[in-house]
Parts: structure tokens; C-alpha cells; sequence
């Protein structure tokens, strides 16, 4: 694991790090910010970003002003890069919502993307011991957040793994990727087939789909998600957060869905409610 760059911020640390990932099977990036109890040795409780399409590990620490109160609450934020790069896979850039830019935080299946396109396993088996092998930071105390893409890596991580994260909330997630332009281009690319064809391969990624399948409600304290009403996205049915909130209302998952008139899909509308995201989460994990 090698420190590209350090920086000093509101007390704490920012930094970012580069390194061989077993799972990728190519290099990895990601950014940290230690709050200052972390600096000074003792180990936190942490929040794991995962940032939208496009974004990579600094996107999320540049713009969404969550390191000062970050600080405050002696939280660690840590955001991975969105995708593998460097892979040369034939059409990895060609789109700006596949590959390049665009892991979806699944496993993809389909070649030529199967052999480095491994973001769920590199977050669940690889980053998080990573973390909890070289820095003060308490897995044991994790939750996790994010936005559109990274909103769905989100959910969907959190519903896959029981117990791997202690509390979750989501920006604008793409809430129901089977049924979304988005979600039906990753979806064919990584795992094959057609809705119509491979139904039951998509819904084990769709957030909507897995909360519908759950026995009883994974999270009692509740889940967080705040939309813009000035959302481009949501009006193009990219995002369907009514999907989420139905399967939750079925379920009796208890789920704080807001709705904001005015606020967009953009780093904006994050750094209007980041601090009610990270106090949420704050409250699961230092009880």
C-alpha cells in the first residue's frame, strides 16, 4: 500500500493511497480522510463512499465538504476509485456509463470484463481488510453511502453482505437498476443476457429486487436516501426511488426517503445534506 499524497484538513488527515489489488488483478486507488483521533492512533468507526459514473477516489473528498464535521464526530471517511483502469478490455471507454468510470460494485460474469471488472469482491474481501490491517480505522464500525451509481453500490452491498455494515444511506440511487436505461446496459455487459432472459442474475444487484426478498427488515434503525425533485436523472426513470420505497413498505423496512424541490443531481444537492448523512450514520455507530 503506498501514500501518493497527504494533507493536512480541519485537524486530520487527507490522504490517498495506491495498491496492487489481488482481486483486480491491476492497481487500485483510494482516498481516506483521518479525523484527529485517527491521527493520533486510536482507531474510529468509518464510512465507506461509493462515488456515481464517472467519479473516481478523489471526486467524493474534493467536493462534497464532508471532512469538517467529519472531524467533529472522529469519523473516517474512506471512497475507492468507481472502476478498474488500465485494463485495455476492448470498448472499456468507449461509453461514460460502462466500463471505464462505470463498475457498477458488481462481479461482472461476461468476458471480457470477468477478470479485472471485480468491484464487489475487491471492496468486501480485499479493501476493507486492508483497511483494518494498516490504518486506525474499526471495521467492526463500518457503514456505508453513496451516490447514483454509488447509491446502488450502496444498497446493494449492504443487502448482499448481512452484518458487514452497520448503517447505510444513499443520494439519488439508482434504486432499481433491472428497470432502468442505466442499469439494463451494465447489467447486459457484465452479467449477460436480457431482463427477459436473466431475471433472476440482475435482481441479486438490484436493490428494489433484493429488498423485496429479504425475510425480515436488515436495517431496523432505518435507511436514509435523499432525492432532488430538479433531478435530471429522475425524470428520465434512471433512478425510481418509488421502487425502493415500495419494497420497503412491504417489507416494513423502515426507510426516510426525502424529496427535495429544486436541488439536482450534482456534488450541489450532496454538500446541502452530506452533514444530516454523516450525523445519521454517526448515531448507529457511536451509539
Amino acid at each position: 500500500m503506498e501514500l501518493k499524497s497527504a494533507h493536512a484538513c480541519f485537524g486530520g488527515a487527507q490522504r490517498y493511497y495506491q495498491h496492487d489489488s489481488r482481486e483486480i488483478g491491476l492497481p487500485m486507488k483510494f482516498s481516506v480522510y483521518l479525523p484527529p483521533k485517527a491521527v493520533m492512533g486510536e482507531k474510529v468507526p468509518a464510512l465507506l463512499y461509493l462515488a456515481g459514473l464517472t467519479c473516481t477516489e478523489e471526486t467524493f473528498m474534493t467536493k462534497a465538504g464532508a471532512q469538517r464535521l467529519a472531524a467533529v464526530l472522529n469519523i473516517a471517511l474512506v471512497a475507492p476509485d468507481t472502476s478498474p483502469r488500465g485494463a485495455n478490455a476492448p470498448g472499456e471507454a468507449d461509453s461514460w456509463d460502462f466500463g471505464v468510470g462505470a463498475g457498477f460494485y458488481l462481479d461482472a460474469q461476461q468476458a471480457p470484463w470477468e477478470r479485472h471488472w471485480r468491484m464487489e469482491s475487491y471492496l468486501t474481501d480485499e479493501l476493507i481488510p486492508l483497511l483494518a490491517r494498516h490504518l486506525p480505522i474499526d471495521t467492526q464500525r463500518l457503514g456505508i453511502f453513496g451516490h447514483s451509481m454509488g447509491g446502488h453500490g450502496a444498497l446493494t452491498l449492504a443487502l448482499r453482505h448481512p452484518g458487514l455494515f452497520k448503517s447505510l444511506s444513499a443520494f439519488a440511487p439508482i434504486a432499481n437498476p433491472m428497470n432502468c436505461p442505466w442499469g439494463q446496459k451494465a447489467f447486459a455487459g457484465y452479467l449477460g443476457g436480457t431482463l427477459e432472459t436473466h431475471q433472476a442474475v440482475w435482481a441479486q444487484h438490484d436493490a428494489s429486487a433484493l429488498m423485496e426478498a429479504q425475510a425480515k427488515p436488515p436495517y431496523p434503525a432505518g435507511i436514509l436516501v435523499d432525492q432532488g425533485l430538479a433531478d435530471k436523472f429522475l425524470h428520465e426513470k434512471q433512478l425510481l426511488p418509488e421502487a425502493l420505497e415500495a419494497a420497503c413498505d412491504k417489507l416494513g423496512q423502515p426507510l426516510t426517503l426525502r424529496r427535495h424541490a429544486g436541488y439536482d443531481h450534482g456534488y450541489y444537492f450532496i454538500q446541502s445534506f452530506i452533514d444530516d448523512h454523516l450525523r445519521w450514520h454517526a448515531q448507529q455507530l457511536l451509539g
